[in-house]
This record gives C-alpha cells, structure tokens and sequence, in this order.
C-alpha cells in the first residue's frame, strides 16, 4: 500500500498548538532518527512517519519557528507516530502477526 497516498484527507496525528486538524493538507511526516535518514535520506514510511497536517509538519520540519522548545516538537512528533500506527492498525492497514 502507499502510505502516503493512504494519508491524504486523515486527521493530524501530531496536534501541536495552531494544528488545523488535517484533511485536505495531510501528508506523511517522517521523524528523523540517527541511523535510520541523514541529509538527502528519508527514512521508511512505516514506522517512522506520522499523520501531519500542513501547520504541524512545517513545524517539526523546522521550516516555520515556533517558539517550542525542539525536545517538545520532538516528542509531538513521536506520538504522532504511535497514533498515526494505531489508525493503521484500526484500518487494516498494517497488522501485528500472531
């Protein structure tokens, strides 16, 4: 399935303060991890994006100063990857193997 297709018109899952709630501005929004991107890499799509609309993502992109501290935009993020895999796994997009 392409993920990133599957995310447009979904609910912002990171909910940083401003968040305009997502729908029609929805994307992927992928968390940077050492290890797992550097400059020019993305990292996979699964597990390491979340649902963002477009206020939240520029945000933790960095491309739009916010006055939060990076370790809180950091964490928003992160739980909006834990919440962005719960709706995948209530949609059947991903499934835990028995």
């Amino acid at each position: 399935m392409n993920l990133r297709k599957w995310a447009r018109g979904k609910q912002c899952m990171i909910r940083l303060p401003g968040c305009d709630g997502g729908g029609r501005t929805t994307v992927l929004a992928h968390y940077r991890l050492a290890g797992y991107s550097g400059v020019g890499y993305k990292p996979s799509d699964f597990p390491f994006a979340a649902l963002a609309c477009a206020h939240c993502h520029d945000l933790v992109d960095g491309r739009v100063q916010s006055g939060h501290d990076q370790k809180v935009l950091r964490l928003a993020h992160a739980e909006g990857c834990l919440r962005t895999h719960k709706r995948m796994l209530d949609e059947g997009v991903i499934e835990i193997p028995e």
